[in-house]
């Protein structure tokens, strides 16, 4: 019997399961949110929370003990103690969230997604004019590809087309 038996096995050797276990931290670490099965969802969770703990204090002791969990990724390292930690320095636990979505149509897994509850600020790109300023913005280019090139409008002339490449035929070759 397996009472009080607290670690989730997921099927796995325990060699296995701590790889499992780091590369699904990194991946929430450098994403902010991954989709898996429900089962692991909730065994990386606690993984992960003590990561952040370890990530608030931003001691040198804490940092070496988080890059040996995350397998030596320092760049995962480093976006936790700069980023994530100090976002969650005010919260005493439960940084993340597991979200059900459903089962998995080819094996009928129950999948999750498990994400930040702060989440981490992203550098957005510059967004695309929205409708009103698109509509806007293309009459003004309209105005000055005709201010550009009025005698062509006015005379009604089509653009040049391309001079079509001749085949070479057996014999030219």
């Amino acid at each position: 019997m397996r009472h009080q038996k607290k670690t989730v096995k997921l099927g796995r050797t325990q060699g296995h399961r701590n790889a499992l276990l780091s590369n699904l931290a990194v991946s929430l670490i450098d994403h902010g949110q991954i989709k898996t099965t429900v089962a692991k969802a909730k065994a990386v969770r606690p993984f992960v929370e003590k990561l952040v703990t370890k990530a608030k204090t931003g001691t040198l002791h804490s940092r070496r003990m988080a890059l040996a969990d995350l397998r030596h990724n320092e760049g995962a390292v480093r976006k936790l103690f700069t980023e994530i930690g100090p976002l969650n320095a005010t919260r005493k636990g439960g940084y993340t969230r597991i979200v059900k979505l459903g089962m998995r149509r080819s094996d009928a897994a129950e999948m999750a997604i498990i994400e930040w509850v702060d989440k981490p600020a992203v550098i957005v790109p510059e967004a695309k004019p929205t409708a009103a300023k698109a509509k806007a913005a293309k009459p003004a280019k309209a105005e000055a590809a005709a201010e550009a090139a009025p005698e062509a409008k006015a005379e009604g002339e089509a653009k040049p087309k391309r001079a079509a490449k001749k085949k070479k035929t057996e014999g030219e070759a």
